[in-house]
């Protein structure tokens, strides 16, 4: 499993550092899908769909959730 930024964080273009895993539904189209998340050192936090790694990743709307 590779934990390297994406990208560079879409906000700064600072280096991301991975976060951890997050189960979440999708509501597209129902399915249960983990999200990675990435942190920047300017506390930037966006998530990505683990089965879409070839789209940009989101802002996270709930950094509270993973203790940040």
């Amino acid at each position: 499993m590779v934990h390297s930024s994406p990208t560079p964080c879409p906000e700064c273009a600072q280096p991301m550092r991975f976060g951890g895993w997050a189960l979440c539904r999708r509501e597209e189209d129902g399915a249960r899908v983990c999200r990675g998340l990435w942190e920047c050192p300017q506390r930037h936090f966006w998530w990505q769909w683990a089965d879409r790694k070839d789209t940009a990743p989101e802002p996270c709307s709930y950094p509270h959730l993973f203790g940040r």
